[in-house]
């Protein structure tokens, strides 16, 4: 009885794994399956291709994963990660130039400073021969706070690789996203070397971080440059409804919390109002929230159904939001890889497939069929 026990429990645990390792499923027009090319990862906050495919994992917990030839190596050389509630080791991106100058920029909570707790923190490293060198902090948003929520993070470049980032209010709503002289609650831009550009729109403001391109934000979890129009678009998470996709125009206020579409997590209104002079409207929202998390324009001609699409992934209701665009606007939503896990990141490979970081499952690629 016992040999037929194990029997059967060997050919659950294989069947589960293999139901893990491949989905096949459909999609508008085509089916796709997907295999799990990455497994056993936690919280794969970021990842990103170098150029001979391998990909570098940034985990929530601090560790720095490369992958390679289907090894999983942990980098050394890594600065000290404060894991603090949600914050952690978060988002990963290469330089533009990366073939020449081998510079990685990633971004973590840390706890440098006077005040007790942790803040949100942009850093450049050499990745060359599997070994980080050169450390340098580019910026580090104070005071820390010993609130466990909302720093942020995402990266991306612009055409002149100039490093836009996101650090969220740091759960401080009244104080720090409408104030340009307080960090938090807000999209910096940085040359790559980490200097102020000399055009950002608030570095003549008298006490402004000058670092600052856009404020009024809540909690920005996804940022990605559209491959069509070249536009900053980004989204974040709002409070209990309320979540939205922005376009990030230079010097802009997104609101938060002045005007927005959610309420409190109780119930209650903490505006009245959705609209303001001066203040941008989202792109789209969603409500009830999804809790946004990565996101990646489809310009692959791998997917010539979802071309110039937008995908976004969802923490709470565990999918991605295939979001059909026309004239810049969200006009149909479809549900893809449901029910897999959380969705943390998504990002466009190399060989123009689709790959999503998924929570205790690993990154998963979509393979149309």
């Amino acid at each position: 009885m016992k040999h037929i026990y194990f029997l059967l429990s060997f050919l659950f645990i294989a069947f589960f794994s293999c139901a893990q390792e491949s989905l096949t499923a459909k999609s508008e027009g085509f089916k796709y399956t997907t295999e799990v090319v990455v497994p056993e990862l936690n919280i794969p906050w970021g990842f990103t291709f170098l150029p001979d495919n391998s990909i570098l994992i940034t985990e929530k917990s601090g560790e720095l994963i490369h992958f390679k030839n289907g090894k999983k190596t942990k980098i050394t050389g890594m600065p000290e990660v404060t894991v603090r509630g949600q914050g952690g080791l978060m988002d990963i991106e290469l330089h533009p130039n990366f073939k020449k100058n081998n510079f990685i920029y990633f971004t973590y909570a840390s706890s440098q400073g006077k005040e007790r707790g942790a803040n949100t923190t942009l850093m450049r490293a050499v990745f060359k021969d599997g070994k980080l060198s050169e450390q340098k902090v580019l910026y580090k948003a104070y005071p820390n706070s010993r609130r466990g929520q909302h720093f942020g993070s995402r990266i991306a470049f612009d055409t002149d690789n100039r490093i836009y980032f996101s650090i969220g209010d740091r759960g401080n709503r009244d104080e720090n996203p409408q104030d340009i002289t307080r960090d938090c609650g807000k999209i910096y831009r940085l040359n790559d070397d980490g200097t102020v550009p000399e055009d950002n729109p608030f570095v003549n403001e008298k006490n402004a971080k000058t670092a600052i391109f856009s404020f009024g934000h809540r909690n920005p979890q996804g940022m990605e440059i559209n491959p069509f129009t070249k536009e900053i678009w980004s989204h974040e998470h709002g409070p209990k409804g309320g979540d939205e996709i922005n376009i990030i125009k230079k010097g802009k206020n997104y609101g938060w919390p002045v005007i927005s579409y959610g309420v409190n997590y109780s119930g209650t209104k903490f505006t009245d109002i959705t609209k303001k002079v001066g203040m941008e409207q989202p792109l789209h929202y969603w409500d009830p929230s999804i809790a946004p998390s990565g996101m990646a324009f489809v310009n692959s001609d791998k997917y010539p159904k979802w071309k110039g699409n937008l995908l976004v992934g969802s923490l709470k209701f565990k999918y991605v939001a295939n979001c059909y665009l026309e004239n810049g606007k969200v006009v149909k939503e479809e549900k893809i890889l449901e029910n897999l896990g959380r969705v943390r990141s998504i990002e466009q490979g190399n060989d123009g497939y689709l790959y999503v970081g998924i929570e205790g499952v690993g990154i998963v690629k979509i393979i149309p069929n």
